[in-house]
């Protein structure tokens, strides 16, 4: 079975544009291109990943998709579309030529609470399944009711939540998120990332035994068949390198069954994403 990463970016820098990343993330002030991330896939086992937006920007996923066709091991894209635009359908189509448009992303962990439970953001995002086209779901824990909401009303789309819904590892903070997180599980259509952990946690003294709780709750609520591992690099470079943010589900994955280990690690991004070889 392929191995697959299931979340990483690629990226011109561009002051101007990129204003989130701060002073103290200036490792992360560069350009990074997938000719830099190849070693480190190979040295890791893993022979396809899924490149993510991270610009909210039609540019972007024009981008991103001109990296799929010149690197084989992207295997997919998750692009950025407004899904509150009036000819939104014929957006949708017109990606949707490309065959490694796998899905939509909106950065909402950067909008207002509520902003997944809105109805045109709704609807928007109720559009995607007539082109099977998967969402994935990035908020912080404090904006998962929203999340809820979004998933309720739309029980026919594929949702993945980005980085467990980013619970304060570096505080040591359970709750709410975990109940928050058994509740979307118990969707059916609702899947999750075991990816961003680390850089939730802090940064330059985390250990497993801090990240540990946080994985017991994913691995309950979801399962192996419905989460997938992702080293959300190059993002991750702020607390680990990329051989040490895969050792850490590695470490974690070894309890589980053969069966497991290889859905967290390709099975279930596999299928989620229907990915081809």
């Amino acid at each position: 079975m392929m191995r697959v990463d299931a979340h990483q970016h690629f990226w011109h820098f561009d002051p101007v544009r990129d204003t989130w990343i701060t002073d103290e993330m200036a490792i992360l002030r560069r350009d990074f291109r997938p000719e830099e991330v190849e070693s480190h896939l190979a040295e890791n086992g893993i022979d396809g990943t899924i490149a993510v937006q991270a610009d909210q920007s039609q540019r972007e996923t024009e981008f991103l998709l001109g990296l799929a066709e010149g690197h084989s091991f992207i295997k997919g894209v998750v692009g950025w579309v407004d899904l509150r635009a009036g000819d939104l359908r014929a957006r949708l189509e017109h990606f949707c030529t490309f065959p490694r448009f796998r899905g939509v992303r909106h950065i909402a962990q950067a909008e207002a609470d509520d902003f997944l439970a809105r109805d045109d953001v709704v609807r928007g995002i109720g559009r995607l399944c007539e082109f099977g086209l998967t969402y994935d779901i990035l908020v912080y824990a404090h904006q998962l009711p929203a999340a809820l909401t979004l998933v309720e009303r739309l029980p026919d789309q594929a949702f993945v939540v980005d980085h467990c819904a980013k619970p304060r590892i570096r505080d040591g903070a359970l709750e709410p998120w975990a109940t928050h997180i058994r509740e979307l599980a118990r969707h059916s259509n609702v899947y999750c990332k075991v990816s961003g952990l680390v850089t939730e946690a802090d940064w330059e003294r985390w250990r497993f035994e801090d990240v540990r709780p946080y994985l017991d709750v994913v691995f309950e609520a979801f399962g192996a068949w419905r989460l997938m591992f992702g080293s959300d690099w190059p993002v991750s470079l702020l607390a680990g390198s990329y051989t040490r943010v895969t050792e850490l589900i590695e470490r974690y994955t070894d309890q589980l069954s053969p069966n497991e280990r290889a859905d967290v690690f390709g099975g279930t991004a596999g299928r989620f994403y229907g990915l081809k070889r």
